[in-house]
């Protein structure tokens, strides 16, 4: 028999040894995944994509080991959660050959710069079980994660939220090596309602304190314009944190105004606005179950005692709340118009009322019906670009453009 080389192909193929190209280039056969083989399209070779069926991998093999060389390219270490355990127990180990390169684990820690020796891997490939995992983290502070398909880092920290853990944030390292990598922090809830590349590494890291509750000692202090990430939101649903500082200052706020906060969302404006009131009164009006949901958990997460959260339908909702002295409207859709109406009629005298929009529609309708109302207009148009590592170097990513309506009655 001629043994079955296999090679571990590290992050891509700018990691492939002069020794793995001159193996691969002297196969008859090559095994790999979709973009290993990828990296060969031209190598003459007979190729066989590895899917899951691995049983019928290894029926293959054994029909052409005797008299074609056969090579089989694997991601990272072939012995470190990969197929190398698999292929030696179906073929024995005289009839291997392992060649290892690094793996996606130790790189993700290169990422991140952090020692990894003290680190619990686990898998959740195929039909493997939760119990270990839920295990590695009560007895540990940092458990790296290999997903797959079905079982995405978002499945993954839903099963997590469901078991009642709360003290991990979660590190997504999405297509490591290529020129979209990309690597994101994200709490637990966060997470849960997001979409990540199918090629990704999770690390899960205990926060520096026991509770959920203390996390904000994470990053020192609670401050103005606070990463998004502290909070948790509905998939992206937040009033982000540059457009979030800038909306503030132009609610002019101070200790012991009324503040409402309609369509509260997160609850990101009011959590933030807490900070400039002091012992005044915060009312967080929003109508969608789920998202009062997210804006008691950031309440509790950020210890905020003057916040007052309703459920109602705007504008109806809004006749049996306390006069307020500012109001921030951060959604409304189709009913814009009549809830800055029915919001100005209860605003005080010389009270603010900020809208924030990235809708045409949107910006014209507040700009219209606050000019109707008689309030004083200012409009800003706030462009935040913001730096995205790449694996050399950096970029800008542009986000929206957001339309900042103030108006003073």
């Amino acid at each position: 028999m001629i043994p079955v080389e296999i090679i571990g192909f590290g992050l891509g193929f700018d990691d492939l040894a002069p020794k793995h190209i001159r193996i691969i280039k002297g196969a008859d056969i090559l095994i790999g995944g979709k973009r290993h083989l990828a990296a060969f399209q031209d190598h003459p070779s007979e190729k066989k994509e590895i899917t899951g069926k691995i049983d019928k991998l290894a029926d293959f093999i054994r029909k052409n080991i005797t008299h074609k060389k056969i090579v089989v390219m694997a991601s990272g270490d072939p012995l470190f959660f990969g197929i190398g355990a698999t292929l030696i127990t179906a073929l024995g180990p005289d009839n291997i050959k392992i060649h290892p390169n690094i793996s996606s684990i130790a790189a993700a820690f290169s990422r991140i710069k952090e020692p990894w020796d003290d680190v619990r891997v686990i898998s959740l490939h195929g039909n493997r079980l939760l119990s270990p995992l839920f295990k590695a983290l009560e007895e540990n502070s940092r458990v790296a994660v290999f997903t797959d398909a079905n079982k995405t880092p978002s499945w993954l920290a839903s099963k997590l939220v469901e078991k009642g853990i709360q003290n991990f944030h979660m590190c997504v390292l999405e297509n490591l090596g290529t020129d979209d990598e990309s690597i994101s922090w994200h709490t637990l809830g966060q997470a849960a309602v997001k979409s990540f590349s199918s090629l990704n590494v999770v690390i899960l890291k205990k926060y520096p304190s026991e509770s959920r509750a203390d996390a904000t000692s994470f990053l020192k202090d609670f401050y103005l314009g606070a990463e998004d990430d502290l909070f948790e939101h509905e998939a992206g649903l937040i009033t982000k944190s540059e457009i979030r500082a800038v909306t503030l200052s132009k609610l002019r706020l101070w200790p012991g105004l009324v503040f409402w906060d309609l369509g509260a969302g997160s609850g990101s404006i009011a959590i933030e606005a807490s900070l400039l009131l002091g012992d005044g009164k915060i009312i967080a009006v929003e109508q969608k179950q789920e998202r009062i949901k997210l804006i008691e958990q950031n309440k509790k997460h950020f210890n905020v005692n003057n916040l007052f959260i309703v459920k109602a339908v705007m504008p109806d909702g809004l006749n049996d709340l306390p006069l307020p002295d500012r109001i921030f409207i951060g959604g409304g859709g189709k009913e814009l118009g009549l809830i800055i109406e029915r919001a100005a009629a209860r605003l005080k005298k010389n009270g603010v009322i900020v809208v924030n929009t990235v809708l045409f529609n949107s910006l014209e309708t507040a700009r219209m019906t606050l000019g109707k109302l008689d309030f004083k207009i200012e409009v800003a148009q706030i462009q935040v670009s913001k730096s995205k590592p790449m694996p050399h170097d950096a970029r800008f990513i542009a986000l929206n453009p957001v339309w900042i309506i103030t108006g003073y009655k």
